[in-house]
């Protein structure tokens, strides 16, 4: 239980600090770029989950499927805050009092885990 704690904790702060570094990189998508942070928070928590499954011992190694089930939540929540506000906007207020890019990576940890 400690070990998926450390991975957790591991995987939002290499995704929350490493990605703007990926990101400088790669071109400007304009209202289309929380999606692009979504991938990059995906690859990110994988490739951090298969790191440390070598280093912690009671995680498994992650499978391209993990990888998929993280990308197709991270973009759910890049989605949910790109559109929810447009259709509902009383949430607007709410939803936006943190930054936009935590709810693709909240979604790229969470589908990790979903599917571990």
């Amino acid at each position: 239980m400690l070990s998926r704690l450390i991975l957790l904790a591991a995987q939002l702060a290499i995704g929350w600090f490493g990605a703007p570094y990926i990101i400088r990189y790669i071109p400007n998508f304009g209202g289309l770029q929380l999606f692009v942070y979504a991938v990059v928070f995906a690859v990110l928590v994988w490739a951090a989950g298969l790191i440390l499954s070598q280093v912690l011992r009671e995680t498994g190694m992650p499978s391209s499927s993990t990888l998929v089930a993280a990308l197709v939540v991270a973009l759910v929540g890049a989605a949910l805050i790109t559109w929810l506000p447009t259709i509902v906007p009383d949430l607007a207020g709410t939803m936006r009092q943190v930054q936009e890019r935590i709810y693709p990576l909240i979604g790229a940890v969470l589908g990790y885990h979903i599917k571990r």
